[in-house]
């Protein structure tokens, strides 16, 4: 069991230097064969490199257009980041809550519309219009 860890901690680093690194094409091609790479989303959104965290917004908004089902894989990963005390972190997972765009995911954000940050009150605010707008006829 160690060695499946280790290699699962081994891929996650791997991922997050190809990111830094400025290697999005690679990282998004390895999303589009292996689904289970979405389990990761939330800790490269709590990465300490800012391009791991812009490389993380740049692969979903990318592989939402492609392969939208797959993408709402990533939800259960990012949600309690909602809670994150670093309002960055925050923001940067109620946009993609946002993206992914699922209606069921709203509650999650509307517990954020009164938070102490503006921006975060801002993105929960733009990224609720933007699910319901893209959901009108569910």
């Amino acid at each position: 069991m160690e060695q499946i860890g280790a290699g699962q901690s081994d891929l996650k680093k791997m991922i997050a230097d190809y990111m830094e690194g400025g290697f999005l094409d690679n990282i998004i091609d390895m999303f589009r064969h292996d689904k289970t790479l979405y389990t990761y989303v939330g800790e490269f959104l709590t990465d300490e490199r800012m391009r791991v965290r812009i490389g993380i917004t740049a692969l979903l908004e990318t592989l939402k257009t492609e392969d939208p089902e797959n993408v709402r894989k990533a939800t259960p990963y990012i949600l309690p980041l909602l809670q994150n005390q670093n309002p960055v972190i925050r923001g940067d997972a109620a946009y993609l809550i946002g993206l992914i765009g699922n209606r069921k995911d709203i509650p999650a954000l509307q517990t954020l519309i009164e938070d102490e940050n503006d921006n975060v009150r801002s993105i929960v605010n733009e990224a609720i219009d933007d699910i319901q707008s893209n959901n009108k006829t569910l």
